[in-house]
């Protein structure tokens, strides 16, 4: 079973549809969606998974997103996400809050936390708590998503094509 994991598109439609070919070439479960989506355009995109988005700091126009992810049947969590997929308790939010994303990643309740912001790819351990930021689809050198194999919790960065 495999996660996708995006962050940052910034209402980048180019990049977004991208990033949803690559997308479509793995074995998903779902997708995340880790903030600053910033235009409601971005979310359709999504609709060929079950996809979780929360907002990130650039996120403005809440209400359109948020009609729009309901219109999709995707789901959002707002300013932070929490939910378990394939017996894996994962955790997610943008990033941009340090006191939030800390206690996310040091409560040891998670299997996994994703976040974005930063606009670079890295994963590490802490604990038993596998840390992920996938990269970013817009403002990145290089543009980047990233798949999580949830059963092995090994993590693929996928590197956008260029425009």
């Amino acid at each position: 079973m495999h996660l996708g994991v995006v962050s940052d598109t910034h209402g980048d439609l180019p990049r977004t549809r991208l990033a949803v070919e690559l997308l479509h070439r793995q074995p998903l479960a779902a997708v995340l969606h880790c903030g600053d989506i910033v235009s409601a355009e971005v979310i359709p995109l999504f609709n060929p998974w079950e996809t979780h988005f929360v907002f990130g700091n650039c996120d403005a126009a809440l209400a359109q997103m948020r009609r729009t992810m309901q219109d999709c049947g995707q789901t959002c969590h707002e300013r932070f996400g929490s939910l378990t997929i394939g017996g894996r308790k994962i955790a997610f939010l943008h990033g941009d809050d340090p006191v939030k994303f800390d206690e996310s990643v040091r409560c040891g309740e998670y299997d996994l936390v994703c976040y974005g912001h930063t606009h670079k790819f890295e994963h590490h351990q802490v604990g038993n708590t596998l840390v992920l930021n996938p990269g970013a689809i817009h403002r990145a050198n290089p543009h980047s998503i990233a798949i999580v194999n949830l059963e092995t919790m090994e993590v693929t960065q996928l590197l956008l094509p260029s425009l």
